[in-house]
C-alpha cells in the first residue's frame, strides 16, 4: 500500500483525486493521510468524496473514510470494468470539471465508449471552468489519442450548483501519444465566451465582455467574445472565459466566475489580465493546463514537452504523484516541463453483469 501525506505540496483536493486515480490504474492500494490539511476547511468535501466514489465504481474497488471532514482515506482498487453510462451527482456546487478530469484517465482505457452525466457546479473559483475543459484540455487530449465530447445541459453556480454536464468518452484503444509543444507562435486569434444566467436585464454578459475587450485593446489585441444569456440555470450566475490561439496548435485560456459583490467589470478585467500574463511568458500551456496535462502525459508513451508560465504547487503535486505511482519522469527546467511517460497499456475490461452501480443504457 502506498502512503500519501495529503499535507505535502499543494495540500489540496488534487492529491486525493490524483492519488485515487493512479491507484485505480496501477492496482496499488493507497492510504491518504492529512487530506486537505492546508485548506481553510481541512478534510474531504462533497466533491472529493464523489470523485473517490466514482472511481471506486469504475474499478469495483473499496474505500474507507468517505465522510465529510475526514482527513484519512484508504482506497483499494478491484478488477477494472466499466459500464456504458453513469450518473454522478456531487450534491453541492463542487466542481464537475475536476470530477471529469479525475475519471478521464480511467475511462481512457475502457473497452467501450462511456457516457457520463455529472451534476454540480460548472463555474466557481479555484477550479477551471467547463469552457476551459472544452476548449483547452480536450483538444490537447484529442491530439494524444483520446476522444472526449463535453456538452452543457444546464449551468451551475455557487452556492446551489445543480448544473448538468454531459461527458462522452471514446477509449484510446492504445497507449496515449506523447505531445510536444515547446514554442508558442504569435497570437492568431483572441476570443471568448461571456455567460450569464437570469441576469440579462442587468446586461452582465455584455458588461463582462466590454471590460475584457477594453483591457485587451489597451495591449493591442482585438477579441471576439460571444454573448450568452441563459435562462435554464436554477439560480443567477455568471462566468467569463477567454482564449488565445498561438500559431497552429497552442491555445491558452483564462476564466473567472461570478460571485457575491463581484462586479461584471471586475470579472472581465481579471480574466483578461490573467490571459495576458500567461501569453506574455511565451508559454504553450496556460497555468491551469500546465498541471492538468501531467497525469495524461505520464501515462502516454514517450517524452512530452511543454513550456509553462511558471512552476506552481499544483505542478509540483502532480509531478510528485506521477513519480510515486508510475515512476514516470517529470522534470521542470526553466519553465520547460518534460514528462517521460510509461506508455500504459493496461486495458479496462468490458462490463460484467451486476458489477458496479450502473445506469441502464
Amino acid at each position: 500500500m502506498i502512503e500519501i501525506d495529503g499535507s505535502q505540496y499543494s495540500g489540496s483536493g488534487t492529491i486525493v483525486r490524483q492519488a485515487v486515480m493512479f491507484s485505480a490504474l496501477t492496482g496499488q492500494a493507497v492510504h491518504i493521510m492529512k487530506a486537505r490539511l492546508r485548506r481553510a476547511k481541512p478534510g474531504l468535501r462533497p466533491q472529493h468524496i464523489r470523485v473517490v466514489e466514482a472511481i471506486r465504481e469504475l474499478v469495483n474497488g473499496e474505500a474507507g473514510g468517505l465522510v465529510q471532514g475526514s482527513q484519512e482515506v484508504v482506497f483499494r482498487p478491484g478488477t477494472i470494468g466499466t459500464g456504458r453510462r453513469y450518473d454522478w451527482d456531487i450534491g453541492s456546487a463542487g466542481s464537475t470539471t475536476m470530477l471529469a478530469l479525475a475519471v478521464l484517465p480511467v475511462l481512457a482505457f475502457a473497452a467501450v465508449p462511456v457516457a457520463v452525466e455529472l451534476r454540480g457546479g460548472l463555474f466557481q473559483d479555484f477550479a477551471p471552468s467547463v469552457f476551459h475543459l472544452q476548449h483547452v484540455m480536450l483538444p490537447l487530449l484529442q491530439r494524444m489519442g483520446l476522444e472526449v465530447r463535453v456538452s452543457i445541459e444546464r449551468p451551475g453556480y455557487v452556492p446551489r450548483g445543480e448544473g448538468i454536464l454531459h461527458l462522452t468518452v471514446t477509449p484510446a484503444g492504445r497507449p496515449l501519444r506523447r505531445l510536444v509543444q515547446e514554442r508558442a507562435g504569435a497570437v492568431t486569434r483572441l476570443w471568448g465566451i461571456a455567460l450569464s444566467s437570469r441576469l440579462d436585464a442587468r446586461r452582465v454578459s455584455e458588461r463582462m465582455a466590454d471590460a475584457a475587450r477594453q483591457t485587451l485593446e489597451r495591449r493591442g489585441y482585438d477579441a471576439e467574445i460571444e454573448i450568452r444569456n441563459d435562462t435554464t440555470a436554477l439560480q443567477p450566475g455568471a462566468a467569463l472565459a477567454l482564449f488565445a490561439d498561438l500559431g497552429d496548435e497552442a491555445r491558452l485560456g483564462a476564466d473567472r466566475a461570478g460571485a457575491l459583490r463581484r462586479t461584471a467589470e471586475s470579472i472581465g478585467r481579471h480574466a483578461a489580465r490573467q490571459l495576458l500574463e500567461d501569453v506574455e511568458t511565451g508559454a504553450t500551456l496556460d497555468r491551469f493546463a500546465a498541471d492538468q496535462i501531467i497525469p495524461f502525459a505520464a501515462l502516454a508513451g514517450g517524452e512530452s514537452r511543454f513550456l509553462i508560465p511558471a512552476d506552481t504547487e499544483h505542478v509540483q503535486t502532480n509531478a510528485w504523484l506521477a513519480r510515486t505511482f508510475l515512476d514516470a519522469g517529470v522534470v521542470l527546467r526553466d519553465r520547460l516541463l518534460v514528462i517521460t511517460g510509461i506508455g500504459l497499456k493496461k486495458p479496462v475490461p468490458a462490463p460484467s453483469p451486476g458489477r458496479g452501480k450502473q445506469v441502464p443504457s
